[in-house]
């Protein structure tokens, strides 16, 4: 997982091992070893890593591709959840961990907002009723 999170990564960022070394100061044979699985980092050079990669530590040590349609690793604060499948009634289920990670409980109202270019979004009801409200008070003043 790490190794090849690592080497995804540096890649995606058209970086090489040197310019991952001079980064983080230690040498190209320490990333070499990192990426070919024979070491790994201490804690503090993989939060580095993780920073450079613009991605979570967690997703960085532990992300799996083939878990995630064969994607590589999502920017931190970036989710994909997976496939669902649209019912005969429009509804779909939303992936237990997409329910934990923003707190949606049974119950719970969602808003559906669409663009043309951008695809849907689904808002809890709340927040965007909270910025709704904030945005007209704004523009009353």
């Amino acid at each position: 997982m790490f190794k090849d999170n690592l080497v995804q990564m540096r890649k995606v960022l058209q970086l090489t091992q040197e310019d991952i070394a001079e980064k983080l100061g230690v040498t190209r044979q320490s990333v070499a070893k990192w990426e070919a699985g024979e070491s790994i980092p201490d804690l503090d050079k993989c939060k580095q890593l993780a920073d450079i990669f613009g991605v979570s530590l967690d997703d960085l040590a532990n992300y799996e591709p083939e878990e995630n349609l064969g994607l590589g690793v999502p920017p931190k604060g970036k989710h994909l959840f997976g496939l669902v499948t649209v019912g005969d009634k429009g509804q779909i289920v939303i992936p237990a961990k997409a329910r934990k990670i923003f707190e949606i409980s049974t119950g719970d109202q969602l808003v559906v907002l669409g663009d043309e270019g951008q695809g849907l979004a689904l808002v809890k009801a709340s927040n965007f009723l909270s910025l709704a409200n904030m945005v007209k008070k704004l523009k009353n003043k």
